[in-house]
C-alpha cells in the first residue's frame, strides 16, 4: 500500500477520537483558567478518576448495572411485543390505518408527561420505571417496522405473485425481510429512547438506586464528582448500546440498499 494511502488510512483510524479529544482540551482549559469554578465543573482528569474509581467496584458500578437490568427489560418487553406486532400492522394497512393515529398520538407525546398516569397504575416501583421505559420504545418499535412492511418494494411484492406466492409465502418470504432494515433502525432508536426514560424516571420516581437516581442526588449534595462520572457513565452506556446494534444490523440486514 502507498505511504499517501497509508497516512489516509490510519488518521482515518483515530478522526472518531478527535471530537472527544478536542472536548477534554477545552473542558481542561476553561476549568484551568478559573472561567468555571471547579466547585461547579471538576477537572477531566478528576472526573474521569472518580469515573474509573467508581465502576472499578465502587457504589457507581451498581448503579449502572440497575440502569442497564432496567433498560434492557424495557427494550426486550418493547421488541418482543412490537416487532411481530408492526409487521402484522403493516402487512394489512387498513389495520395500520385504524390505529395510526393512536400510534402517533402516544409517540408524539413525551413520555415524561405520562409518568403520573404509570404512577397511578403501578405505584413507585421497578415495575413502573421498566414498564413506561418499554411504552415508549414499543410506539417506536411498532412504527417503523410497520413502515418498513408497507414501503417495501413493490417489485419485489409484484415478482412474488406473479410466480404464484400465495400471500402466506409474500408475506413471509417478502415483507418480513423487508421489514428488518427499518425495525433495526426502529430497535436502536427503541433502546436509546429506553435508557433515556429509565434515567428520568430513576430521577424523579422515587428510586433508590440507577444512574438517573446518582445524578440527582450527587446534585443535591454538590457532590460534583461523582455527578459528572454518573452522567458519564450514561453517555457512556448509550453509545455503546448504539454501536452494538449497528454492528447487528450491518450483520444481519447486509443486503440493506441493494
Amino acid at each position: 500500500m502507498p505511504a499517501p494511502t497509508m497516512r489516509r488510512a490510519t488518521w482515518g483510524r483515530f478522526l472518531p477520537f478527535l471530537g472527544p479529544v478536542l472536548l477534554f482540551i477545552a473542558w481542561d482549559f476553561v476549568v484551568r483558567f478559573g472561567f468555571i469554578k471547579p466547585i461547579l465543573l471538576p477537572s477531566p482528569a478528576d472526573t474521569l478518576g472518580a469515573l474509573v474509581t467508581g465502576l472499578m467496584g465502587g457504589p457507581l458500578l451498581l448503579d449502572f448495572a440497575v440502569t442497564v437490568k432496567r433498560t434492557l427489560q424495557a427494550f426486550a418487553i418493547a421488541a418482543v411485543i412490537g416487532v411481530p406486532l408492526g409487521v402484522l400492522l403493516g402487512s394489512n394497512e387498513k389495520a395500520y390505518r385504524s390505529v395510526e393515529f393512536l400510534i402517533d398520538f402516544f409517540r408524539s407525546t413525551p413520555s415524561s408527561a405520562l409518568i403520573p398516569l404509570f404512577l397511578l397504575i403501578f405505584g413507585v416501583s421497578d415495575i413502573n420505571k421498566v414498564a413506561i421505559a418499554a411504552f415508549g420504545a414499543f410506539l417506536i418499535v411498532v412504527f417503523n417496522s410497520a413502515y418498513g412492511v408497507i414501503n417495501a418494494r413493490k417489485q419485489r411484492v409484484m415478482a412474488a405473485k406473479v410466480m404464484g406466492a400465495s400471500r402466506w409465502q409474500t408475506f413471509r418470504d417478502v415483507l418480513i425481510w423487508e421489514s428488518l432494515q427499518p425495525s433495526f433502525v426502529g430497535l436502536r432508536s427503541a433502546v436509546s429512547m429506553a435508557l433515556v426514560i429509565v434515567i428520568v424516571a430513576e430521577m424523579f420516581i422515587g428510586s433508590e438506586s440507577g444512574l438517573g437516581h446518582r445524578i440527582i442526588d450527587a446534585q443535591q449534595v454538590l457532590n460534583v464528582k461523582s455527578m459528572y462520572a454518573a452522567i458519564l457513565s450514561a453517555g457512556g452506556l448509550g453509545y455503546a448500546l448504539n454501536v452494538l446494534f449497528l454492528l447487528a444490523e450491518r450483520r444481519i440486514v447486509h443486503w440493506s440498499g441493494r
